[in-house]
């Protein structure tokens, strides 16, 4: 949630960057009505409680009729009073779970993805042209054919959006795993396997149970919990109600989990397959900052993003995402795209975000300072590797022109081989 003092100090400034998000400006002069009832209200009740000490002072030294009277009278005034004032606390409270998260002044101005900004490229995209050149397939021709992918069985025992990853598949996942977890580790992330299951009052701290974000959720009301949609869920209230020491900071944690989106808004798109599925498993990195150098700390974790993807050698570029294509806690986002042949298009694959103490103020994750002050910490979160969308990559990248797909050097001693042949040539091995 936003500093409710900012909103009250600086409405404007609130009223802009909430807009850029293609927010309604006026839900903050709501606020605004809402938070100065409440605050009317709360002066009025502590009066009313001041007259009632005092009258319950003078009833302990003499008890009449006029003053059993007034007791009485106040009493039903002090009950009302509160009511109304936790009435506007309720409404000035939801209106504030609707305020996005404020971009910093450097993010690019847009309303959808059209605005975004590519900032740099790596690698080199594979070429199929020439004399020994052949049209590049897509991932799921690939998948299927080399029995990798199966998402009619899938379709049969769970229903779309869904698939079941076969034989080297599983083992290009796991050795995905580690490379991410051998990498990260050296930059002194702690490894975790977090819960993926939330509480609502968490989820909602955590800004990830918006109205626009309800639908894509997966809840079990008999438990009153909901799935979550990225290890980001559960990582950042590792801390909920914490305070950390301000020496500690940054706190870095990778975490590995399998995560749930329903796709409530992607009707229609990418219904085949694994880019867009309602269960996939992701690593994800996570850090809790002092506010001062969660910038650099952003610059790092977007490194080591493209540290990773340079170790497969697959080719992408770096997206500076503009103010209305953002998260709802973003204060700066950068995506990277990855090249697919058989697309012949890039792809999201990984986000890198700034939640700046957004997030913190929600679960109430603060640092104690130097001169012993308690702030909330800054909030960052970065793909390490979703599973599924890197194994397409890999897929398309890395196909050969006999139908097998060539493993990236940096898996190979994972797994134990260079390439994954043909079905012909791995017999009845699978």
């Amino acid at each position: 949630m936003l500093d409710v003092n900012l909103i009250r100090g600086e409405p404007e400034k609130v009223k802009g960057g909430v807009a850029s998000k293609n927010v309604d400006p006026k839900l903050v002069d709501r606020f605004l009505r809402f938070d100065d009832e409440w605050r009317n209200k709360t002066v009025a009740l502590d009066q009313l409680k001041a007259e009632q000490n005092a009258l319950n002072k003078e009833m302990a030294k003499r008890k009449s009729d006029d003053v059993l009277s007034r007791a009485q009278i106040l009493k039903k005034r002090v009950s009302e009073v509160s009511k109304e004032r936790d009435g506007f606390l309720v409404k000035r409270d939801e209106t504030l779970a609707k305020l996005p998260n404020l971009p910093f002044e450097d993010t690019p101005v847009g309303k959808d993805a059209t605005a975004n900004k590519v900032i740099r490229e790596w690698g080199k995209k594979p070429k199929f042209s020439g004399k020994d050149g052949f049209p590049p397939k897509d991932y799921l021709s690939l998948g299927e054919t080399l029995g990798l992918v199966n998402v009619r069985k899938a379709a049969e025992v769970s229903g779309s959006r869904f698939g079941y990853l076969l034989n080297e598949a599983v083992l290009l996942e796991f050795a995905l795993v580690r490379l991410a977890f051998d990498l990260l580790l050296k930059e002194g992330f702690r490894p975790v396997v977090p819960p993926v299951m939330i509480r609502p009052k968490v989820f909602e701290g955590m800004g990830r149970l918006t109205a626009g974000e309800k639908d894509e959720r997966y809840f079990l009301p008999k438990d009153d919990l909901y799935l979550v949609g990225s290890a980001e869920h559960t990582l950042g209230p590792l801390h909920l109600n914490e305070v950390l020491n301000g020496k500690d900071l940054p706190l870095r944690y990778v975490g590995f989990s399998t995560c749930f989106r329903r796709e409530a808004g992607s009707y229609g798109k990418d219904t085949k397959g694994i880019l867009r599925v309602h269960q996939f498993d992701k690593i994800e990195m996570f850090s809790f900052s002092r506010p001062e150098d969660s910038n650099k700390e952003c610059d790092f974790m977007l490194l080591l993003q493209e540290k990773l993807m340079q170790a497969l050698e697959l080719p992408y570029r770096v997206v500076a995402i503009c103010t209305g294509d953002m998260g709802f806690t973003d204060a700066k986002q950068y995506d990277i795209e990855t090249w697919l042949p058989g697309a012949n298009e890039y792809r999201e694959t990984h986000s890198c975000s700034n939640t700046t103490d957004f997030q913190a103020r929600g679960t109430n994750v603060k640092y104690k300072t130097k001169d012993g002050k308690k702030e909330f910490v800054h909030m960052l979160n970065a793909t390490g590797f979703a599973i599924g969308r890197t194994l397409i990559a890999i897929f398309e990248n890395y196909q050969t022109k006999n139908g097998a797909i060539k493993v990236p050097e940096a898996l190979r001693e994972y797994i134990g081989k260079d390439e994954i042949e043909t079905k012909e040539k791995r017999g009845d091995l699978f």
